[in-house]
């Protein structure tokens, strides 16, 4: 993989991979930056919520679970100096959907987690991840938030 971060002015960059798609970051003013996108340590927070959130999905599509909404949250603290580092992050998963057998989730999260997310085993080897998850039964004719 390889990826390339291109200065707009600024503290403005823009960061683009392999896939060809590209994601804005700055800082904001107080950095010199103009808060026009993504702070970095932002982007590896999603990176996160984003790589277990496909292996979750995925393993409860394949275990025929009838999910009709999903969500994951990263809440991330950080070190008060610098260099700002994650000092403890917990993730939660919130699935929405008809008859969510928690045991399914359970062993999803788990194998995402233990098995197949990137970003969990680069992210865990420095810092501790804790994972939480909270089912809720779909209501007939409600609109997914």
């Amino acid at each position: 993989m390889d990826a390339t971060v291109t200065w707009q002015g600024k503290m403005s960059f823009t960061g683009t991979a392999n896939s060809g798609f590209s994601v804005p970051m700055d800082s904001d003013e107080d950095a010199g930056g103009e808060n026009n996108g993504f702070r970095p340590l932002e982007l590896m927070a999603v990176s996160l919520a984003g790589c277990t959130a496909m292996d979750v999905i995925s393993i409860l599509n394949k275990k025929k679970q009838d999910v009709t909404d999903f969500k994951v949250l990263v809440h991330a603290e950080q070190a008060d100096e610098h260099p700002y580092v994650f000092t403890t992050i917990l993730v939660e998963y919130i699935i929405t959907g008809n008859n969510i057998d928690p045991k399914a989730v359970e062993r999803s999260i788990e194998l995402s987690t233990s098995k197949y997310c990137p970003a969990n085993a680069m992210l865990s080897k420095s810092v501790q991840i804790d994972y939480r998850y909270d089912i809720f039964e779909a209501v007939a004719g409600a609109a997914a938030d």
